[in-house]
Parts: C-alpha cells; structure tokens; sequence
C-alpha cells in the first residue's frame, strides 16, 4: 500500500526528539499557554519574517480570530476562493459575514482579475488562499485591497513555508493565518494554528481574543474565545519546525520527478514554480479521473479530491453562481500521493500505472 500520507514514517525519522519534547513537557506539568507556546511562536513568526504570531486552537479558528479582531460581522461580506478547504468560508460564516465566492484562475488560486466585479460597499475583506502549497500573487492582491481600502488576510493553511517572489508566505497580509493540522507541511500531532501579523495592536488583540477577551487572564474587556495551542503541540511543533525547509524540499523534488516520470498525455500536472511551490498536494488533472483514480486504488495506491465539491456547492451556504474555470476543474483534479518520506521508487510505481 502506498499511502496518501504516512504519519509512521515521519515519527520514526525524529522519534528521539519528539520523546524527549513531550517527556519534557509532561515533566514540567504545565499545559496550556506556557513556555512552550511562547518559544514556539517566537520562532515561527522569526520563520515567517514577521514581528509576531499568535498559536491558538486550529486553522479555523486563526481565520474567525482575524475576523474579529477586525471587526468583520453581520452585514459584511468577504470575498474567498470558490474552490478551498470548507473552512475558510466556514470561518467567514462564523464571524456573522457572508463569503462571496470568487472563480479559479489556471493554477486552481483565486483569480485576482474577477475579484474587482465582486467588491460592493459591503466588502471588508479578502481570503486568498495559497492552495495546495503554491503563494497567490501577493502583489497583484495587495493591489486590490489597498484601492478597494479592504482588508488582506492569507489563508497560509497549506502553504507553510511557500514564498512569493522570494517572500515567505505569512508576511503579506494584515493578518496570515495557519493550520497545523497533522496532514499539513508543518503539522502537530493533533489540532492547531496560528496567526501572524507585523501589528502591535492586532497582536495584542488576538491574545486576548483567544482566552475569552482577557488581556490578562482575569478581566474580560471584549468577546472571546477559548483557542488555544497547547503545549504539548507546540513542543512537537518547534522539533518540525526545524526540518521543516528540507522536508518542503524533498516535496519539491518528487514533484519534479512525478513531472519527468509521468508521460501520458491525457494527464496535466502542476507547472514548475521555481522552487516557491511547497507541494502540500500534488494536483493533477484528467478527463478520465475517475477511472485513473480506481486502477490507482486496485494497484493499493491511495488518491484523493482536493476539493469533491467546491464551496458554493455545499448546502450550508445555500449560494447560486456560476464559476466556469473552477466547475471544469473539479471534475477533473486528483490527488497524487506528496511527502518527505515518499520513496523515489513509490513514485516510480505511481508513474507506471498511470502510463500503461
């Protein structure tokens, strides 16, 4: 079986570190907010080039989190991609505002160009997202909200370490926001996230909105929420940080093998990024998806569909629109197996089905 994702084999390549963080924690008997979280976010927001993050309880909650220290509620609206994770317009809902969905460009990220046609005087902000592992185009989005006065949150969940022009992403928007869940680049053992910003204020305001609206643990001066990354995660979180780059590395090097290995022409892959892609998925696309997808799973070779259905497509938004690029897509993408510990002659196997 080759797996979509193998958890054991990335465990065992640190397992001696991993021990000894969670022994250490465990020792130390304190588990939420501690010194554990502290250095964690130090070194991620040094990682990200930016002067803070905040860790909280998951990727969803660092989007609603953003929202509302911005202020975003009822009666306002966010544009986001159409095709992405249920959670970034989830997010959006939560807050109280409506996610307007905004069609794929050929790389399946928010097409930067119909944005514009979507901004009316309820629009507070925009979501792109970098999906999949590759960074929008953050100078043609900063573009757009600084004239349209709107505000830029990145949706980073997939793309920890991806740059944009030689910028990592996490440093773009107003605020950036992670995921660590344990499928991601930089994943914990469990759930978590992150929020990273350049603000003072907005870093202060997120601490608090975090544990229930308290700057200090005791009076709460504004609504919040309890979101928090514990320790445990966050000590698991600062060993991977530390392979992190490699690993993204090893994702960028079997993804260019996959590009040299599989030659059947009914098949689209990923175009090269030079070196920016992080590869969290490696999406190909074909007609005959479906039947690919099925022969993959006889061979004992796991796939998936990032996403089966795209967001406006999902009851719980109850949205009617059309979003050509994005419809044709989805009809098409399949998930190719993608991670530092994929073997060389896995991705031999893949390519060899797929071209018979």
């Amino acid at each position: 079986m080759i797996k979509f994702v193998d958890f054991t084999r990335e465990y065992i390549s640190i397992k001696s570190e991993i021990d000894a963080a969670i022994k250490k924690v465990l020792r130390r008997g304190v588990f939420i907010l501690g010194p554990e979280v502290e250095n964690f976010e130090k070194k991620f927001a040094k990682y990200c080039g930016v002067r803070y993050a905040v860790g909280v309880a998951s990727g969803t909650d660092a989007l609603y989190l953003s929202l509302l220290a911005l202020g975003i509620g009822r009666g306002d609206e966010v544009i986001v991609p159409v095709n992405t994770a249920l959670a970034t317009a989830m997010a959006v809902k939560m807050s109280g505002a409506k996610p307007v969905f905004c069609d794929s460009d050929e790389n399946f990220l928010i097409d930067i160009d119909k944005i514009p046609a979507l901004i009316n005087k309820k629009t507070k902000a925009l979501i792109p997202v970098h999906l999949y592992g590759r960074a929008c185009n953050m100078d043609k989005l900063r573009v757009v909200a600084k004239k349209h006065k709107l505000f830029l949150i990145e949706d980073c969940a997939q793309a920890a370490g991806a740059k944009w022009r030689g910028k990592k992403a996490g440093g773009w928007g107003d605020f950036s926001c992670f995921s660590f869940y344990p499928t991601k680049n930089l994943g914990a053992y469990g759930d978590g996230g992150a929020v990273t910003t350049n603000s003072e204020d907005h870093y202060k305001k997120l601490r608090a909105l975090r544990f229930y609206g308290a700057h200090d643990r005791i009076t709460s001066a504004m609504f919040g929420i309890n979101s928090r990354l514990d320790e445990k995660q966050a000590a698991i979180l600062s060993v991977k940080l530390k392979y992190l780059d490699n690993w993204n590395k090893k994702r960028a090097s079997l993804a260019d093998l996959y590009r040299k290995l599989i030659t059947n022409k009914n098949i689209t892959l990923p175009a090269a990024n030079s070196g920016e892609h992080v590869y969290h998925l490696f999406v190909a696309r074909a007609k005959n998806r479906d039947a690919l997808m099925n022969v993959l799973k006889k061979k004992s070779v796991q796939t998936m569909i990032h996403y089966p259905l795209l967001l406006h497509e999902q009851p719980v938004f109850n949205y009617k629109g059309k979003f050509a690029n994005a419809e044709k897509y989805s009809k098409e993408i399949f998930s190719l197996p993608i991670h530092p510990f994929l073997k060389k002659e896995e991705v031999a196997r893949i390519a060899k089905i797929l071209n018979a």
